[in-house]
């Protein structure tokens, strides 16, 4: 079955060439001009993939991709016109999977998305290999690789994709330090053009989401080169 597209997109002339390009590789396409629409179109086309305006007529793409990420697991590359790191810090910290800054190659979009695929693909391949493995890492938590669930104490975690994709690495690899470089290589993959405070942010979230705190934590930091699960 064709994968699903949604663009939102208010600049006609950016959505047509999308649209147009996606529909030629075999993909499923829907637009929409506006946040709200964005956010309607969503829960109605419960697309694979969301390809994201930051700069919207009416909300900001920032609300949109909380508002999204807040009700459903949908991968989102934001697109905008600004290469300021904040921007993509925040947005990868709101849910955004990837980045792309305008004007982009429609190649390089292609490859993104093929490649947030592939990466799905091939983690849905591994939770299959692996059926009803348990990882167990202190303090109660237990994660299951089949379900892609994190239990503390008998209750369910709400982790994001990229934490609960960061904490299983982690805990794969538990007593060695592993770099920052290393988990976004892994875990967003080569072509993410972020920087290493990204793996900092969603350190700090699952920390959060875990109930912990940096002095107390299974998660320990390695000073100037990444973390180590202990």
């Amino acid at each position: 079955m064709s994968k699903k597209i949604l663009i939102i997109e208010d600049e006609e002339s950016i959505s047509d060439l999308l649209a147009y390009s996606l529909k030629k590789e075999g993909f499923v396409t829907k637009v929409a001009d506006t946040g709200s629409k964005g956010i309607d179109l969503a829960k109605e086309f419960m697309p694979d993939l969301i390809l994201l305006d930051l700069m919207l007529p009416d909300i900001s793409g920032f609300d949109v991709c909380k508002e999204i990420s807040k009700n459903f697991i949908i991968p989102i590359i934001m697109l905008t016109a600004k290469s300021d790191t904040v921007d993509k810090i925040l947005g990868m910290e709101l849910g955004a999977d990837d980045y792309i800054t305008k004007p982009f190659d429609m190649r390089e979009v292609i490859v993104r998305i093929k490649s947030i695929f592939r990466r799905i693909e091939l983690i849905a391949e591994a939770n299959n290999s692996s059926a009803f493995e348990v990882i167990t890492i202190g303090n109660g938590i237990e994660i299951y690789k089949e379900k892609r669930e994190v239990m503390k104490n008998a209750s369910r975690l709400e982790l994001k994709n990229k934490e609960y994709d960061v904490l299983l690495y982690l805990a794969e690899n538990k007593g060695r330090v592993v770099s920052r470089s290393e988990l976004l290589d892994k875990v967003w993959g080569f072509e993410f053009a972020g920087d290493t405070r990204t793996v900092d942010i969603h350190i700090q979230r699952i920390r959060k989401k875990l109930a912990e705190n940096k002095n107390a934590s299974i998660i320990e930091t390695v000073f100037g080169i990444g973390y180590k699960l202990l």
